[in-house]
């Protein structure tokens, strides 16, 4: 081994903590930590690690919510050369048992409101707000001064969302994250400047690979939240503490839908960025509206990626506010048919990537790798096109495309057409099979209003050729979603089957 070469995910921190040791690196709720008090910390709480018996190369889940001691372990495991394995804290029974089981995690570190939702017999040390958390055992615990981790070691299973079927570890090494940092800092124009608050859970990809580290490697002061509550950060903005925003479309909407969204004062909010899934158009164009000189990203990827893959910038929306942008410094993509060929400008196809942020495959799936990763590039499941300019747009997903009548329809094209209509909240495009059509095209709305299954299927006939408008609408309180706000629609197509 080589010694020394620092690409890895806690010398991002490293090299910042010695840059501005001084600066404010995080608040969460009434703590603040200085870049050299949380670089100290991650090394004391990589010791903490270290002295449970744990070794090189153990799996570690966090089973936690968003606080300052998330991120201070994910950092420890990092320098420890410990693999995080981060879970979603809304996981109960035969679900969470899965993550833990398939990555085979030595220990879970946890908060004491989840512990009880653990199997039996799991290795538990609590985060925080106990006596002996890792959070508590710091101050008496020596600082790490083991061997460095390498750049091509292990440091995290990122489980795919698990939207089509069971949820995959993509196996990401120090050396693809920290690339997919730049990659972010570059597209999204960060700078030490900025003051951006992380409301999204940290357990997921983009909000802890996207944001919170890309900003702590320029150096920035990032404010934590337990969770996306609107009131707060509209009065971080009002404030000046808080001068940039990531979110999904379903944060930004229900943002734009609040009844003092018209009348606070936003104008300290210069970032807005947006991902995860894709932003319906009229929302996007309502937001533009109201904040006419806030500068908008569109941010898209996976998991298996880093997950930051493609970013339309501020200046690039212009003419193509449906558009996921040009890929991103080191992701290079194509458009290709069934066949893995490339398909002309304007045809849609399944984008495939080469790129040294890649995962290195799925944790114990080695079928599931080959099939991904199949003549050399990986295949992302996302149907779109390819401008003459560089630009993508998403389609669809390929297993949600919706074959009626023998015409694919993407969902995309009908979930905007019925946006536009003013009492629809959000919507939702599936396919359900049927005697005729083969699949029928079925639109699942939560309103914000008075409105008839017939009054949506007449407006959306107005918006699209008669054979993409929906055949049905179901009305629903609310749309099954992810973590990350992508909708389960595979929870839609087995509710409503019947």
């Amino acid at each position: 081994m080589t010694p020394g070469h620092g690409s890895t995910v806690d010398g991002v921190l490293r090299r910042s903590a010695r840059r501005t040791p001084a600066r404010v690196a995080v608040r969460y709720r009434d703590r603040t930590w200085t870049y050299q008090e949380l670089d100290e910390a991650v090394s004391r709480a990589a010791s903490v690690l270290l002295d449970e018996g744990l070794t090189h190369g153990d799996r570690i889940a966090a089973y936690g919510h968003n606080s300052d001691a998330y991120l201070i372990v994910f950092l420890a495991c990092a320098r420890a050369g410990l693999v995080h394995v981060p879970v979603n804290q809304n996981l109960t029974g035969d679900d969470l048992t899965y993550l833990l089981e398939q990555s085979g995690s030595a220990l879970v570190l946890t908060d004491p409101d989840l512990a009880d939702r653990l199997p039996e017999g799991t290795r538990v040390t609590h985060l925080r707000d106990t006596a002996g958390s890792l959070l508590d055992r710091l101050p008496g615990t020596a600082p790490y001064d083991g061997p460095e981790a390498r750049s091509e070691d292990l440091v995290q299973l990122l489980y795919t969302s698990g939207t089509t079927a069971l949820p995959k570890g993509a196996m990401m090494t120090h050396r693809s994250l920290v690339h997919e940092y730049l990659s972010a800092i570059t597209a999204l124009d960060f700078s030490a400047g900025d003051l951006p608050v992380h409301s999204l859970p940290l357990y997921h990809s983009a909000q802890m690979h996207v944001f919170l580290l890309p900003y702590l490697a320029v150096g920035a002061t990032n404010t934590i939240l337990d969770a996306p509550d609107g009131d707060r950060i509209l009065d971080l903005v009002e404030q000046g503490r808080a001068d940039s925003l990531f979110a999904p479309p379903t944060v930004w909407i229900a943002l734009s839908n609040r009844p003092d969204f018209a009348t606070r004062d936003l104008g300290g909010l210069r970032k807005a960025y947006y991902g995860a899934s894709i932003m319906p158009v009229p929302v996007l164009e309502r937001l533009r509206a109201r904040l006419p000189k806030l500068g908008f990203y569109n941010c898209f990827g996976q998991s298996e990626i880093g997950p930051l893959a493609m970013v339309l910038a501020t200046h690039e929306h212009k003419g193509r506010m449906d558009s996921c942008g040009q890929p991103v410094l080191f992701v290079d993509a194509r458009v290709v048919d069934e066949d893995g060929k490339d398909v002309p400008d304007g045809t849609p196809g399944e984008i495939v990537y080469r790129s040294p942020q890649l995962c290195e495959g799925y944790w114990g799936k080695p079928e599931e790798t080959a099939e991904a990763f199949k003549d050399g590039w990986f295949h992302s499941g996302d149907l779109a096109v390819r401008d003459a300019h560089g630009f993508y747009t998403i389609v669809d997903r390929v297993k949600d495309v919706i074959n009626s009548g023998g015409v694919v329809v993407a969902s995309r094209q009908v979930e905007d057409a019925l946006y536009t209509h003013e009492a629809v909240a959000e919507a939702a495009v599936i396919g359900l099979p049927d005697d005729h059509w083969i699949e029928a095209i079925t639109a699942v709305v939560v309103p914000r209003g008075e409105v008839s299954e017939a009054d949506l299927i007449a407006h959306a006939r107005a918006k699209l050729p008669h054979f993409k408008a929906p055949k049905r609408v179901f009305f629903v309180d609310a749309l099954p979603r992810n973590a990350s706000g992508k909708i389960l629609k595979r929870e839609l197509r087995e509710r409503f089957a019947n």
